[in-house]
């Protein structure tokens, strides 16, 4: 499934008096930036051939830096642009503004985003301007409809357009671009998000456990934990009055059944959360977890429910069955390879499906079984043999139809 990494950046990195350098600038500003990026950077700096710059646009401010510190990732630029209030407007404006005088002063080689966050969009927007080569991290990724996820469907396919190079996590990913006509520079390399989850359950697993068993003492891990995430805009109201009532009454209906909620700071979700859910029996609501801790839960826990986009690949990897509360999702892998089901927001089908797999047996044993569709840990290797290759001249990982990695 996977073809053999070449590592050409390695191969010049031993040359010490070699002069060939590329600078790269990773350009994030979210939780799940940091996370999906951390290992890709990690990977870059023990290689001479790589100068590596770190700017953060700040729009995730506390929980960027609690993956970050956790990684033991440094920062170069802390733009700190998020503010109370602030619209995408405000936000898409102010990184483009506040990006250039770092793109002017480390005119990197290479610019490198991540995903589909405002951040990713505006930092490949602004490097643009300045014609400096765009690397997209996780690119490809459709549900082919532009308000779903907003605003990120269309944050990604605009990244698309500018980047020069497309690292997709799937076939799915690069059919997708080759669809819209991106055919030049793709590479199928897998999602760094497997890197990093795997990277962190060995930083947790040399830390010691008991930290994380201590924290979540409250669960009684002799029932079925379900681990619930939620915050996307498009059920903020309905959406999340239905989700909620949904969990209310699986708890209801399953004695032997817990929900573990860490509640999204945004008050249209909190709002509903703790109105609807705070006082239920069987439902612990808590405050967001830090990366650690939720990986931690989430290799413990009976199957997650979410609207989320990242926790659909590190659940396939654990083995741990999906029910995406969506409409759409763009993680279309799990869904083919039947490990995660898309309900959307509706209460009845949120809980019949949830019902099904907590009652049966065997429904439950086919969806949870450990799968390798997003990722084998490797990607970040990939994607430097690919970037040095941009400036070195040697030949780059690709077959015929330029992809590498996942077949």
């Amino acid at each position: 499934m996977y073809e053999p990494i070449i590592k050409h950046y390695s191969c010049i990195s031993a040359n010490k008096g070699d002069e060939v350098n590329i600078k790269l600038l990773f350009i994030l500003g979210t939780r799940p930036e940091v996370i999906k990026l951390a290992p890709l950077i990690l990977e870059a700096k023990k290689h001479d051939v790589f100068d590596v710059k770190v700017c953060t646009t700040g729009q995730h401010k506390q929980m960027f830096y609690q993956v970050a510190d956790f990684f033991g990732l440094g920062v170069d630029y802390d733009l700190e642009l998020m503010t109370p209030g602030q619209t995408l407007f405000d936000l898409t404006g102010d990184i483009v503004k506040k990006i250039a005088p770092v793109l002017r002063k480390e005119a990197p080689d290479i610019t490198i985003v991540q995903g589909d966050t405002t951040t990713s969009f505006a930092g490949a927007l602004a490097s643009f301007y300045a014609k400096i080569p765009v690397a997209h991290v996780e690119a490809g990724l459709r549900s082919r409809d532009k308000y779903s996820p907003f605003p990120e469907e269309m944050n990604r396919v605009l990244v698309s357009r500018i980047a020069d190079y497309h690292f997709a996590p799937s076939t799915t990913s690069k059919d997708n671009l080759y669809e819209e006509g991106i055919r030049k520079n793709v590479f199928v390399v897998g999602n760094t998000s497997i890197d990093a989850l795997l990277l962190g359950l060995n930083v947790i697993g040399n830390s010691g456990v008991a930290a994380y068993s201590d924290f979540f003492s409250f669960l009684d891990f002799s029932k079925k934990i379900i681990l619930v995430t939620g915050h996307r805009r498009e059920n903020f109201g309905d959406g999340f009055e239905n989700i909620c009532s949904a969990l209310k009454e699986i708890v209801e209906k399953n004695s032997d059944a817990q929900i573990v909620y860490p509640v999204h700071l945004n008050p249209n979700v909190r709002e509903p959360v703790n109105r609807i859910l705070g006082n239920q029996k069987g439902v612990f609501l808590i405050e967001p977890l830090e990366y650690p801790y939720l990986i931690w839960l989430m290799s413990k826990c009976y199957l997650v429910l979410t609207d989320s986009g990242g926790i659909q690949e590190e659940a396939a990897f654990m083995g741990k069955p999906v029910i995406v509360m969506r409409d759409t999702t763009e993680r279309v892998e799990g869904i083919e390879a039947g490990v995660s089901v898309l309900v959307g927001a509706e209460r009845p089908n949120i809980v019949n499906k949830a019902l099904e797999l907590i009652k049966n047996e065997d429904v439950y044993a086919q969806m949870s079984k450990p799968v390798v569709i997003y990722g084998d840990g490797r990607s970040s290797r990939r994607i430097l043999d690919v970037l040095a290759g941009a400036r070195t001249g040697q030949p780059r990982l690709t077959t015929a139809k330029q992809t590498v990695g996942l077949g």
